[in-house]
């Protein structure tokens, strides 16, 4: 049994703004379940949802701050959480990063170094618990410092850093480490010091024992300028201890046979009840109801990222193929006007709900018979995994965890019944126009595309596999560590 720090800045269900959460809310309870010991640690936030008794744990001193430590437990989970409690720099209403305005928390610097030195502090055991773990395992740029202040440590745990989006890196200006009080050690061009600035993110992919990301295809991408934000040349030195482990889905929020936001529940035997959830969206969304008509879905951020501006500039040859599109998301302000617009010059064929509704994006899942997800770039992606389990064949782009949980439909997959999506290359709208007429092609094969459907239904996305295959790299760590040791 290896005992576990998990240390992150937000984990669903206590508070959640993105993919992150869903992470460092699954992974820790998958490990417990196989029997590992670990407690997560993160702030104290005031929108913090606990559902468990929360009681006092210990007091302890950092850079003459008096922090409490308080104890919980995950929400319907055995996972212990230890809350960093200060009030002067999390006692803050709603996002955890930002203010009502969309601005950083002027003094973000300061609450995410108290974070990570606390985290540290638990990590050797200087909180008096007699719990020392053998793993340190830390979460994007917020708990990047921890790596970091470990390396100075005596007889330390082993780290690992996973990066779930390159893109946020925790940069702030060069005199910040100085108000920081960080260790002279650290303060240079091959620790936390990235063009005079201060870079938090660094901390983990200098520092920490191995860096992990959310697929093997990202881990990759991340090595190159497109991808790498600047730290392609550090990560492509690290690659020897940097790889990808793909993001489970909660098997149980998302199941045909179970889901309790939809219609008619099905599963890979029972496939033709999934046409009764399509009316029901055709319903929803007021398009006409026709069960031989393809029915295309999306749920996601209107952002560039996601590759928003290719399909609306697709969409007026969409509408003018015999099929339906219904979309589901919010983001830039031009794209939702853009789409409005498209809804409004083609009622028959495009529908569009902007916001996010839960319920909602469990009856397109289940009621649409293909899944658009053209990202530009997708760290990990957990849409196209939520269709394949649902029988609804997702069209992606080829890059990050796209590229690794959707099988392209060929003929040689198509004999081996591996065959689960269709996989275009280009981001460029004839590309992704080229990837929807072959699903169209493929949709008028009743027999072709029920193998399909049957392929997708039975990937394997579960958050024990990953697990496992993260408690194996801990092993490895762990005895590395040891080696080493004996070494010295």
């Amino acid at each position: 049994m290896k005992k576990i720090l998990f240390v992150t800045s937000e984990a669903h269900p206590l508070i959640k703004t993105g993919g992150l959460a869903d992470v460092c809310g699954s992974l820790p309870k998958a490990l417990a379940e196989l029997s590992q010991d670990i407690k997560l640690i993160l702030p104290n936030y005031q929108a913090l949802k606990t559902t468990e008794k929360v009681r006092f744990l210990c007091s302890i001193r950092v850079d003459n701050r008096s922090v409490n430590i308080l104890e919980t437990r995950m929400p319907g989970s055995h996972v212990t959480v230890w809350l960093v409690d200060y009030p002067v720099y999390y006692n803050y209403p709603g996002n955890p990063y930002i203010d009502e305005q969309g601005e950083p928390w002027p003094i973000n610097a300061e609450r995410f170094a108290l974070f990570c030195r606390i985290a540290v502090e638990a990590a050797m055991d200087r909180i008096h618990q007699g719990w020392k773990p053998d793993i340190v395992h830390c979460n994007d740029w917020q708990s990047g410092l921890v790596p970091a202040l470990l390396s100075l440590e005596q007889d330390r745990p082993a780290t690992v850093f996973t990066i779930h989006n390159m893109a946020y890196q925790g940069l702030f200006t060069g005199s910040t480490a100085a108000t920081l009080n960080l260790p002279g050690k650290l303060w240079q061009p091959e620790g936390l010091e990235f063009h005079e600035m201060l870079s938090f993110i660094k901390g983990g992919l200098v520092y920490a024992d191995y860096i992990t990301t959310v697929s093997p295809t990202y881990a990759l991408e991340i090595q190159t300028p497109e991808f790498g934000y600047g730290l392609e040349g550090l990560l492509g030195h690290r690659k020897e201890s940097l790889g990808g482990i793909i993001n489970g889905i909660d098997l149980d929020q998302w199941n045909p046979e179970t889901d309790p936001y939809i219609t008619q529940h099905y599963s890979a035997t029972t496939l033709n009840k999934k046409l009764l959830n399509k009316y029901e969206l055709q319903r929803r969304f007021a398009l006409p109801v026709n069960e031989r008509i393809p029915l295309l879905g999306l749920i996601g951020r209107l952002v560039e990222q996601k590759g928003i501006d290719l399909i609306i500039e697709c969409i007026p040859e969409m509408a003018a193929m015999d099929m339906q599109f219904v979309l589901l998301g919010s983001g830039d302000k031009g794209f939702e006007k853009q789409l409005k617009k498209l809804a409004e010059l083609y009622p028959d064929n495009i529908a569009i709900h902007i916001g996010y509704d839960e319920t909602l994006a469990h009856v397109i899942e289940a009621g649409a018979d293909i899944f658009l997800m053209p990202s530009r770039f997708e760290p990990c992606g957990l849409n196209q995994m939520y269709s394949q389990r649902y029988g609804t064949i997702p069209v992606v782009r080829k890059t990050g965890g796209l590229a690794d949980t959707v099988v392209d439909t060929l003929p040689e997959t198509l004999a081996n019944q591996t065959a689960s999506g269709i996989v275009f290359n280009e981001a460029s709208s004839s590309s992704l126009l080229e990837a929807i007429k072959r699903a169209l092609i493929l949709y008028s094969y009743p027999d072709t595309w029920k193998k399909m459907q049957t392929n997708a239904l039975k990937m394997d996305f579960s958050w024990q596999r990953s697990a496992e295959q993260y408690l194996a790299l801990y092993e490895k760590l762990e005895a590395d560590t040891q080696l080493s040791r004996r070494g010295d």
